[in-house]
């Protein structure tokens, strides 16, 4: 590619983040907390909507500290996220960050280190938390940045009922080519689709699942000298399989559909199989739920490698800017607490308890009594993913699984994710929407080049 080309592309991905550093016509945030309130920015995720739900009655009966919540979908608080932190605005004291943005914005002093307060907080017990998360949210200079309020995994959830029905039985350890199979098979048993994939765009979204799939399958974003590989075979197959899968023997719309959507699916019977979040589980068997009792579980599908599940955690981080640390790290230790969980199982069930973070949620009889046959798998996919340092096949530059562990991310993976949206509504072809993200991903780069 000839370099003016390049740099019109770099100067549009700048222009997407400028977009994203502008608010992309978000709503004013509240004003900043005070002494007896803090501000919380947070992904409206169903494990956050129950926090807002306890809060008053457990947090702030207890401690005398309002919280207003600002809770929004995940691109939007991504966008929001970007330019609270961005600018140390201080309206928002604490944010829903991920392992995604903690190396980064905790590399560009944006968030408060945690160190001191876990310290001083015995109650807290940080020895109870999964090492693997703990790593996740700690920065390149050895400090702690966030605590997880739920960590994940991903794995396959199936219905039962349907593969009785259906005389079909679903592998201990499944590959992605037995799952297309099935999908294949059971697609349209009692009107549901054979599997529901996310296809709506933003890299959270579709391309969470979509990455899982290129790594098992033997692809990389980038070699070693930090050139595009989006066109190689190995990331064409995955990329066609995905999408082939989806539009095959996938939930109508699919392109509209994010992790809600397709939960909402999957909940109300129209899917046979899913691959998504373990965190979702417990809305699976929720009351209320048309599949509850009826689903099965298994690992993360894989090709090449022998394992393939993502490791995802959404955290709490204090803004540096904040005028309010001691308030909020108050709100951190209760909402990522033992007790928390405790209070969410007598609220509302031991399934509605946020868990992939702490140790003893998973020894806790009254847990694994209401999880049933998920916990196990849910247990194994939150400590035993692929290696975030090695995910697929073969040395590659950046980190991740779900996503690549670099500041261009955010502003690449959603371009590409939109790319492959269309692919997925009929709009282009896979090949077409590979070779407009081999450009995007080659140029968005072109600095660890050396251009």
């Amino acid at each position: 590619m000839k370099r003016s080309r390049l740099a019109r592309l770099a100067v549009a991905a700048m222009a997407v983040t400028g977009l994203i550093l502008s608010g992309c016509g978000d709503a004013d945030p509240p004003p900043g907390g005070s002494n007896g309130s803090i501000n919380v920015l947070s992904v409206g995720n169903p494990p956050m909507q129950d926090l807002k739900k306890l809060t008053k009655k457990y947090f702030t009966a207890e401690t005398g500290i309002e919280v207003n919540y600002t809770l929004l979908p995940e691109n939007d608080v991504r966008r929001r996220m970007d330019r609270e932190f961005a600018r140390q605005a201080g309206h928002y004291d604490v944010a829903s960050v991920s392992a995604y943005e903690v190396p980064i914005y905790s590399e560009r002093g944006w968030l408060a280190p945690l160190d001191s307060y876990v310290k001083a907080d015995k109650d807290f017990d940080q020895d109870d938390i999964f090492p693997n998360l703990v790593e996740s949210l700690t920065g390149a200079d050895g400090r702690l940045y966030a605590q997880p309020f739920y960590g994940e995994g991903s794995f396959l959830a199936y219905r039962k009922d349907l593969f009785r029905k259906e005389g079909l039985s679903m592998p201990a350890n499944p590959t992605w080519e037995q799952v297309a199979s099935l999908a294949a098979e059971i697609d349209g048993t009692d009107g549901a689709s054979g599997i529901c994939l996310r296809g709506l765009p933003g890299w959270g979204q579709n391309l969470t699942p979509i990455n899982t799939v290129v790594n098992t399958f033997g692809g990389a974003w980038y070699d070693m000298e930090w050139n595009a590989r989006l066109t190689s075979p190995e990331f064409r197959k995955a990329v066609r399989f995905y999408v082939d899968l989806v539009r095959e023997h996938g939930q109508p719309t699919a392109h509209r559909m994010g992790f809600l959507e397709v939960l909402d699916a999957f909940v109300a019977g129209r899917c046979a199989m899913w691959y998504d979040a373990t965190v979702l589980a417990s809305s699976v068997e929720a009351d209320g739920s048309a599949v509850k009792g009826k689903v099965g579980y298994a690992p993360a599908p894989h090709d090449r490698t022998e394992k393939a599940g993502w490791l995802w955690t959404w955290a709490w981080g204090i803004q540096k800017a904040s005028d309010n640390k001691d308030a909020a790290w108050k709100f951190i230790s209760w909402a990522s607490s033992k007790d928390y969980q405790k209070q969410v199982g007598q609220e509302m069930g031991w399934t509605a308890a946020p868990a992939g973070n702490r140790k003893s949620l998973y020894s806790n009889p009254a847990y694994q009594q209401a999880a049933g046959d998920w916990y196990r798998q849910e247990y194994t996919a939150a400590t035993d993913s692929a290696d975030p340092k090695n995910p697929g096949v073969g040395p590659r530059p950046y980190t991740g699984i779900g996503f690549l562990g670099i500041p261009e991310f955010a502003v690449l993976g959603t371009a590409v994710s939109e790319q492959i949206a269309a692919a997925i509504a009929g709009q282009q072809s896979v090949d077409t929407a590979l070779e407009k993200s081999q450009d995007l991903a080659q140029a968005a780069v072109a600095k660890y080049r050396g251009e």
